[in-house]
């Protein structure tokens, strides 16, 4: 929903920072690797990445100092187990490049250290994300859009608008066919054409 959001720095604490931007003070909630690269930087012009999550009961705007640590911060909180909170502690433990070499790495005990992060959800960071890392050079591929976790997303939103799941599942299967790579949105407005 928010690419980033850039104004000045009012507070930094190192589980938050409040960016004024056009009158409008945000609390972004932020992990250890952002606030050391920030902690100098009140009073001062920042742009921080946002990833905008919003759960049945919650809703909250995380800040992150660059591009490379959101998308990490976006992958661990796919895995099943990881929930938001256990990412920005993970972050707080390692850097973004940590992470990934971890990953690549299968340095289970480099998650175990993280507080919070047991055998079971290190290994499953591991294998659910080792796929998705880059090889060699490091950067989290994002998955294309005839993947699974694409198909998933479209199928959710469909079925919120009122189709039935069958007839979901037929119409993102028989598009997915004659184009495997389209991108979420042209996969919706496609099937709510055929539909």
């Amino acid at each position: 929903m928010y690419e980033y959001i850039a104004g000045t720095l009012e507070e930094i604490t190192p589980t938050d920072a409040i960016v004024e931007a056009c009158g409008v003070g945000y609390d972004l909630l932020i992990s250890l690797s952002t606030f050391s690269k920030l902690q100098n930087a009140r009073g001062s012009r920042v742009k921080l990445y946002t990833c905008h999550l919003v759960r049945e009961d919650d809703e909250s705007l995380y800040g992150f100092a660059d591009k490379a640590e959101r998308a990490v911060f976006v992958q661990l909180i796919s895995v099943s187990g990881v929930g938001p909170g256990s990412a920005r502690m993970i972050l707080s433990a390692m850097t973004a490049d940590e992470v990934k070499e971890a990953i690549l790495s299968n340095d289970v005990n480099k998650f175990k250290a993280v507080k919070g992060i047991g055998l079971k959800t290190a290994q499953r960071v591991i294998l659910d994300l080792k796929d998705k890392v880059g090889k060699g050079s490091g950067e989290f591929a994002f998955e294309p859009a005839g993947s699974s976790a694409v198909r998933d997303e479209a199928a959710t939103a469909l079925t919120l608008l009122g189709f039935s799941k069958a007839a979901v599942d037929k119409t993102l299967t028989a598009i997915l066919k004659e184009s495997p790579s389209l991108p979420l949105e042209d996969l919706i407005k496609r099937a709510l054409k055929m539909m």
